[in-house]
């Protein structure tokens, strides 16, 4: 008996269905945050963080990350903040932070005093704790 085995193979044959259905791209959008009404564009940008791209590698050695960075700018109360929290949801590597609690170095580390004992500690900020995942800082 090998659970794994059966679920990897349900999971295929689901893959299998949603393809021949068609339309995959906009069904894969549609599906983040569903209770958000339109932005079907917004959705498909996101969906695309989400996925990501592949790192390639040129002739001389330099590297080129399929990093993919957005940056959503609008009117107040159009869920740019729940849109971006959804993401952080699905995401597992993923890291949500606000920008008025923190400044631009303090998105990378930050350095802490222990009051009992006096040792000073690194420690790493949104940016460092997202590392090849997601990080989403809202009203920067």
């Amino acid at each position: 008996y090998n659970e794994r085995a059966q679920d990897e193979e349900e999971i295929a044959r689901q893959v299998d269905e949603a393809f021949k259905a068609g339309n995959l791209y906009e069904h894969a959008a549609r599906s983040i945050a569903p209770e958000i009404f339109g932005h079907e564009d917004v959705k498909k940008a996101l969906l695309l963080v989400l996925i990501g791209s592949f790192t390639k590698t040129m002739k001389d050695g330099m590297k080129i990350r399929g990093d993919i960075h957005t940056l959503f700018m609008g009117d107040p109360g159009v869920a740019k903040s729940q849109l971006l929290k959804q993401v952080c949801n699905i995401a597992p590597r993923s890291v949500y932070t606000t920008g008025k609690g923190s400044s631009g170095v303090g998105l990378t580390a930050s350095v802490n005093r222990d009051n009992a004992t006096g040792e000073v500690t690194l420690e790493g900020g949104a940016l460092v704790l997202a590392d090849m995942g997601i990080c989403c800082i809202d009203e920067f």
